[in-house]
């Protein structure tokens, strides 16, 4: 099947019926023409390989979930600022989330949870130029209308399973582009510090002592910060200060 264009969006939509996965149709698609607007956002209703961080798969039913990935050239944005994009996509889906339920909040790095459960998750991938950003494809699945889940993921929840009801993908996926849109304006206007300070304080467990891991073993900490270039801050019982990159420290859920 034909891709098709919706050229009544916001942004620039190629609507797919299935595709391995959205990022890699979106890296195809800028390799091959020459001219890609920004913001172009590829939706799929169905992903045969959506890819995670580290290889992570997403499960999800044909036609129930928002499978997307949009691309920016945020070449004014230094690469070792590169963690602000993922501030801005994870505070502009968080944000379009809230309108629908409460509880919504934003798991280092960038998962969007609700409670003690995970409606989203991400993949941002970079591709840089000396010191610059060259392109930024930010691949995103949220759980809508999904009413169940088999695979072996530990805690996935979907909208239809907070509030019972079901909801319009694209009306959805409209909100978070204008949404994206916005807080890529305060990026490129250099308004980084109220970008940094909506996310931290959006953060999953951003009060009291909880149960993390990391290679040395279990222990309870609270989040203090997380540094400008993403780095968590996390300070323990002993008041001893711990700091993290991706992937380097385990939240325990139960």
């Amino acid at each position: 099947m034909m891709p098709s264009l919706d050229t009544l969006f916001p942004v620039p939509l190629i609507h797919i019926s299935e595709t391995n996965s959205t990022n890699s149709y979106l890296q195809t698609l800028c390799s091959k023409q020459q001219e890609v607007a920004e913001f172009t956002t590829v939706v799929a209703d169905f992903q045969t390989s959506g890819r995670g961080q580290r290889g992570n798969s997403w499960e999800s039913e044909p036609g129930k979930n928002l499978l997307f990935s949009f691309v920016l050239f945020p070449e004014f944005l230094e690469a070792r600022r590169q963690f602000l994009i993922s501030q801005v996509v994870s505070l502009a889906i968080k944000e379009e989330l809230d309108s629908y339920t409460d509880d919504i909040s934003i798991k280092w790095p960038n998962d969007i949870y609700w409670k003690n459960k995970k409606i989203c998750g991400m993949l941002i991938e970079n591709d840089l130029m000396g010191r610059t950003i060259r392109q930024s494809i930010s691949g995103i699945g949220i759980n809508v209308n999904q009413e169940a889940f088999h695979s072996s993921a530990p805690n996935p929840v979907s909208l239809q399973q907070i509030t019972g009801k079901q909801y319009e993908i694209f009306g959805i996926l409209r909100n978070i582009m204008l949404r994206v849109q916005s807080y890529y304006e305060l990026l490129r206007n250099d308004d980084t510090e109220f970008i940094a300070n909506r996310y931290e304080k959006a953060l999953f467990r951003k009060e009291g002592m909880h149960r993390y891991k990391d290679p040395d073993g279990e222990f309870f900490a609270r989040i203090v910060c997380v540094e400008p270039e993403g780095r968590l801050i996390l300070e323990d019982e002993t008041l001893r200060k711990r700091g993290y990159m991706f992937k380097e420290v385990e939240y325990l859920l139960i």
